[in-house]
């Protein structure tokens, strides 16, 4: 008889526990909110250090120096070695143009250069060695951020380098002939291309101001007339090299952007 009465109560208590359970209030969802996404600002001044691979080469013919007239055939020879790139510029972000993208700026760098090469002239025939020794660059960047860590531009300007004095052998013996033509600077203009790449985005805990900048530039130098000289005497010999420089260059920077934020 206890149980009979037991079971309804039980089922009684079940039904009420329900429909309890069913007037309480439902709690609403949780959502975790969305990592928010640094906001970086290409706009700011930098400076950069690297260095890479570099060669040249030139035109070049003999000539008298009264008049410069050509006594012998055009001639094409060059160098090729390692160099050091020290720099800085300023850089800033447009916008709403390519949607806040596009970046321009201006910078001036410096190369100390290792570029040794053979000059030659067949119609001495004469020879010597030569070295590229420095160059300077002052110009301005155009480039697009691709990702707000990644940059890839274009660049140009203005640009002299400075060429040691070459002292010459005869081309059959390696004799030296008492001549040399001296330490030279040329001028010119330049055009390039490169990337500049976070280096926190490759490498989280690096500092975020911190990127990789690698970049291909060509420099062409205006033709100049050099005039070859008595090396014990420095008095004009009567005859000049017509040569002109162009250059290229690959290199990688670390670069250093102070607001980088």
């Amino acid at each position: 008889m206890k149980r009979t009465l037991l079971a309804p109560l039980a089922g009684l208590t079940l039904m009420s526990g329900a429909a309890f359970a069913a007037d309480l209030p439902v709690p609403a969802p949780v959502y975790k909110a969305a990592a928010v996404m640094p906001v970086y600002n290409w706009t700011g001044c930098y400076i950069e250090g690297g260095g890479g691979y570099g060669l040249w080469n030139q035109d070049t013919h003999s000539e008298t120096t009264a008049g410069l007239v050509p006594i012998g055939v055009q001639v094409t020879n060059g160098g090729r070695g390692w160099l050091g790139r020290l720099g800085g510029g300023c850089d800033y972000q447009v916008a709403p143009i390519f949607r806040g993208n596009l970046v321009i700026g201006a910078f001036g760098e410096y190369d100390f250069m290792n570029l040794h090469g053979t000059f030659s002239d067949p119609s001495g025939p004469v020879a010597g060695n030569e070295k590229e020794k420095n160059a300077w660059y002052a110009g301005g960047r155009i480039g697009y951020a691709v990702t707000p860590g990644f940059l890839t531009y274009f660049d140009g300007g203005y640009t002299q380098t400075r060429f040691d004095q070459v002292n010459l052998i005869t081309a059959l013996g390696g004799v030296p002939t008492g001549l040399d033509f001296g330490a030279t600077n040329y001028h010119g203009w330049f055009l390039g291309g490169g990337t500049d790449t976070s280096l926190a985005d490759l490498l989280p805990g690096l500092p975020v101001g911190l990127f990789l900048r690698s970049e291909y530039r060509y420099s062409s130098y205006s033709a100049k007339d050099v005039p070859i000289v008595f090396t014990a005497t420095g008095a004009p010999f009567g005859v000049s090299e017509h040569t002109q420089k162009f250059v290229q260059t690959i290199t990688t920077s670390l670069v250093w952007k102070f607001n980088w934020h």
